[in-house]
């Protein structure tokens, strides 16, 4: 099945984006790179059947199932082993979510600079055709309705209402 061609536009803005995440994924210091290698390992199926396969011959070893002498009967070096991998995973795991937060937060901004620039250009484009509609005598121009959609929004008075009506529920 052959895909349908993408508008250059649509094509640029993705050649853009990816260059942009490579930029930055080498851009990164030598920490966050191991950090991010280190998150993709552990977040693999391969991780998890090889820790499958480590525990099952610590226990048959230690059961005594294998010519190896047993070097933990009471399993208290695996308890220990698990304890501080457990710690490092997760310390990784949280360094790896506080990455992606901070992506999340700039594609937020940018999603949010977008819409007030899209929302700043329709508001422009119906007072445009507003006016065109009241030269040419349509009788739609005359809806007061288009009065409201001609103003700019105001980002931070939608917050401080938005706020206030949290507020007012949290009550």
């Amino acid at each position: 099945m052959q895909r349908a061609p993408l508008a250059p536009v649509i094509e640029r803005n993705i050649k853009a984006l990816h260059e942009r995440r490579r930029a930055e994924e080498r851009g990164a210091d030598p920490h966050q790179r191991l950090a991010r290698w280190l998150g993709k390992m552990i977040g693999s199926i391969g991780f998890a059947y090889a820790h499958v396969v480590l525990l099952v011959l610590w226990v048959v070893i230690q059961w005594g199932w294998t010519p190896l002498p047993a070097f933990d009967p009471h399993f208290i070096g695996l308890v220990g082993v698990t304890s501080v991998e457990s710690i490092f995973l997760t310390l990784f795991v949280l360094i790896n979510q506080r990455g992606e937060a901070s992506a999340a937060d700039k594609r937020a901004d940018l999603d949010l600079q977008i819409s007030l620039l899209s929302e700043h250009e329709v508001t422009r484009l119906i007072s445009l055709v507003a006016a065109v509609a009241e030269k040419l005598g349509v009788e739609q121009s005359k809806d007061p309705e288009l009065e409201d959609l001609a103003q700019d929004v105001m980002p931070e008075k939608v917050l401080d209402e938005l706020a206030a009506r949290e507020e007012r529920r949290g009550d």
